[in-house]
């Protein structure tokens, strides 16, 4: 059964931020709010939460899990970027926006895409996520909490709770966050791509 916790939109409680991170660092997959849709998040050392996400997202391999992270700093250990895609990425962080990078090796070949040995970063421009990342010292694997067949993202604490309580440990619950996922931009090739359109805005990118 999952732990919910119910937290402040704009001052959250660090005594359940903590609580969070702790569940988190044990291998716990949970749901937690971002600026764009509600999260499936682990540990990045979690492969059992990987499997876990595929499995309740339907997803196969060749779909691009997503490092959340605090800043560029811990970004940039993760992905390789040149000045220029540099400079574009910091123009649009934090916010609402995903992009596709090549990876480094400090990420698992299976978060990988496996032809392309690319992931997925994000800066989130949300006080819980930032709050929870400070506090984890380290990304969040993440994936859009959008269960098979459903078009829209569960948007409800409670109703997340009450469908995922026996495959999630917990549920960071800070109110209504949206359906619109995040815009997702692939500078792998150098330019930009954009290959979703959703909560970011892509006029910088076209």
């Amino acid at each position: 059964m999952a732990r919910y916790f119910d937290v402040h939109p704009d001052n959250p409680q660090q005594r359940t931020v903590t609580a969070v991170a702790d569940a988190i660092r044990g291998d716990a997959l949970v749901a937690y709010p971002t600026d764009s849709c509600y999260a499936l998040g682990c540990r990045l050392g979690n492969r059992g939460g990987v499997d876990r996400i595929r499995t309740i997202r339907g997803l196969d391999d060749r779909h691009h899990f997503t490092l959340v992270c605090q800043d560029f700093a811990q970004l940039g250990r993760f992905v390789q970027i040149d000045n220029d895609v540099f400079r574009a990425i910091k123009a649009a962080t934090p916010g609402s926006y995903t992009f596709i990078l090549p990876a480094t090796r400090e990420v698992p070949r299976q978060l990988q895409h496996p032809k392309k040995k690319t992931v997925g970063v994000r800066i989130p421009d949300h006080v819980v996520t930032q709050a929870l990342l400070a506090e984890l010292g380290e990304p969040l694997l993440s994936s859009t909490l959008l269960l098979p067949g459903e078009e829209e993202p569960l948007t409800q604490g409670w109703e997340i709770k009450e469908r995922l309580d026996h495959v999630v440990e917990a549920v960071l619950d800070s109110g209504d966050c949206g359906t619109v996922p995040t815009t997702v931009i692939d500078f792998s090739g150098g330019e930009a791509e954009i290959v979703r359109r959703g909560a970011g805005s892509t006029e910088r990118f076209e």
